[in-house]
């Protein structure tokens, strides 16, 4: 996937407008996922209704996936597959770490999810793994 946030959000099938191009930057240039109130934070200038509707889009588009931090708060981050992944399949998912201490969450996108059997009947929409405990900075 193109880094250009314009590229990218053609590529998913998004039309760039100002307010998508701001979340998709704030969200890119993030070290770890952010929070609602982390991204609103960051773009002073939008209000929350219009960040809730392009993160909305974004996750139809499947190019925002949401985790649950280890506090119950749901935190955004950018998928870094190429193309659209197709329904079941969850080639971005990967597990993630939160700190009791810090409550930093880390992401380890290298590492992938155990794939997992289910019944038939089951349909996986989401996956959230996620490790806690204590970060190598705050062992110290």
């Amino acid at each position: 996937m193109s880094l250009n946030p314009v590229d990218i959000l053609q590529e998913a099938g998004i039309r760039p407008t100002a307010n998508r191009l701001l979340v998709l930057r704030s969200l890119l240039n993030a070290r770890s996922p952010m929070s609602l109130v982390e991204i609103e934070t960051e773009l002073e200038t939008v209000d929350r209704s219009s960040i809730l509707r392009v993160l909305s889009l974004f996750m139809e588009q499947d190019l925002l996936h949401k985790i649950e931090d280890g506090r119950g708060i749901e935190k955004y981050e950018i998928c870094h597959h190429t193309g659209h992944h197709h329904e079941g399949s969850f080639d971005d998912m990967h597990p993630h770490f939160y700190c009791e201490r810090c409550n930093h969450v880390y992401c380890f996108d290298q590492l992938s999810i155990p794939e997992l059997t289910l019944p038939a009947e089951f349909q996986v929409r989401a996956i959230n793994f996620m490790l806690k405990g204590i970060c190598p900075k705050c062992r110290e």
